[in-house]
């Protein structure tokens, strides 16, 4: 039986999918495992009175129905205060530790169990880049070195790092893994040149000792140049050591902008594949997959509505699902296309509801608090380049149009203006809350319209 820890961590992929970032960073995401008790039910430390009470109040039915899911051994879910944990009976966690096989080579963000090779649906999109990954969890270091990822966003490139990483921890427990995204790296690089040499050297003792290195989103590393020159050496030094290198993009090297040369050539001395979206029967199977590990039995038509409402995400397609899902058991009633429907105004990649470009450029006014002449118009000072930019990056992002004709709406501005513009907000996105959160606000602006 799995852990109190296990569990939740399993639970949290899909809680975060289920609620608002606020709500799950705030009252959930705070929540300790602490035990499976006696009576089969998952015990949760919360960090005082008013947490648990806003938790009992407003999240408890959502969390039992996402234990029943992943868990569905467990008879309940008790959110409790630290200063409670002696009532409850709590299993012998060190008993249950060393019956656990130890996967202490799995260093950086953690590797997900649950995105393995086995729950991935592979289809004409992905087969190619499917194969080249099983062949390098298979014998890493000596095919495909370095293997480079891309596709767009929800299509299943982490899925298949984490399915990597999973597959080398069975088949060879022995070989040390990271797997990190680019920010973590730039994060730890960043910490380590800001202390002592001693820092510094732990850094570089720390990734150039990998027998396999996964970084995920490659792209946000554009414009860095110290850390560009940073994993340059280790590349070098991985890769001269037979070591596997795998990273994922949203493009490919030649198109990374402010990328080092001698860095882009090192991404292509491999093997580069591609994620295509999916087609409607692998959209479908997906679908069908989800739907029977949820034990949900949805109709095959309200499952092609779904496929064919949603084509460029995955993630988003899956988190439709759940929602369904969700919905149904509030309800009681089975899922139909009408709660299909009624769900399907929270997503943007609905394929017959096209974002109009004049819609984001209202939005994004409406919340810098300034006018359309002004947004569009030739000042250049930070307080209007900024909410311009972010009008750029989003029309491109949210449009399929030509880069030179969301110039032409932002002013009459050229397609390299535009580029610069998305380029930049992609690269600050991680690592500035402010912008981050500027664009998660227009877009739900945006889709309510």
């Amino acid at each position: 039986m799995k852990s109190a820890n296990e569990i939740w961590r399993d639970m949290l992929v899909d809680l975060e999918t289920e609620c608002s970032a606020v709500s799950f960073d705030v009252w959930i995401k705070t929540l300790e495992p602490y035990t499976v008790d006696e009576r089969n039910r998952l015990i949760l430390v919360a960090t005082n009175e008013e947490h648990r009470a806003r938790v009992n109040a407003s999240h408890r039915i959502l969390i039992k129905l996402v234990a029943q899911k992943i868990a569905p051994f467990l008879s309940d879910i008790i959110v409790i205060e630290s200063a409670e944990k002696d009532l409850y009976t709590a299993p012998d966690a060190k008993v249950e530790e060393e019956k656990k096989p130890a996967q202490t080579y799995a260093v950086g963000n953690p590797i997900n169990p649950k995105y393995n090779f086995e729950e991935f649906v592979v289809g004409k999109c992905n087969e190619f880049t499917v194969a080249a990954a099983h062949a390098v969890s298979e014998a890493p270091g000596t095919k495909f070195n370095p293997l480079f990822i891309y596709g767009g966003t929800g299509l299943g490139k982490t899925h298949i790092m984490h399915a990597i990483g999973n597959s080398l921890l069975i088949s060879h427990p022995e070989k040390k893994v990271i797997y990190v995204s680019s920010e973590k790296f730039l994060n730890d690089f960043i910490s380590a040149i800001g202390n002592s040499k001693e820092s510094q050297n732990s850094f570089r003792d720390k990734y150039r000792s990998a027998d396999v290195l996964m970084i995920d989103d490659i792209q946000f590393i554009s414009g860095k140049e110290r850390t560009q020159e940073e994993l340059f050496h280790t590349f070098n030094d991985l890769h001269d050591s037979g070591k596997q290198l795998v990273f994922t993009s949203d493009r490919p090297p030649a198109d990374i902008p402010d990328l080092e040369e001698r860095l882009r050539s090192r991404f292509e001395w491999g093997l580069i594949t591609d994620i295509q979206p999916p087609d409607i029967e692998t959209r479908i199977a997906i679908l069908t997959k989800k739907a029977h590990k949820l034990q949900c039995n949805i109709p095959l038509d309200v499952l092609t509505f779904m496929a064919e409402k949603i084509e460029n995400n995955i993630r988003e397609m899956e988190s439709l699902l759940n929602k369904v899902v969700f919905l149904s058991g509030l309800t009681g009633r089975a899922p139909s296309i009408e709660t299909v429907r009624e769900t399907l105004k929270d997503y943007r990649n609905v394929t017959d509801e096209k974002i109009n470009p004049e819609t984001i450029i209202e939005c994004v006014c409406k919340y810098f608090g300034t006018t359309k002449n002004e947004l569009l118009g030739k000042k250049k000072n930070k307080e209007i380049v900024e909410p311009r930019q972010i009008c750029m990056y989003l029309i491109a992002d949210l449009t399929n149009l030509p880069l030179g004709s969301v110039g032409n709406l932002c002013g009459g501005r050229d397609h390299t203006t535009v580029i610069h513009a998305r380029d930049k907000i992609e690269r600050i996105m991680p690592t500035s809350d402010r912008i981050k959160n500027a664009v998660t606000d227009i877009k739900s602006m945006i889709y309510k319209k």
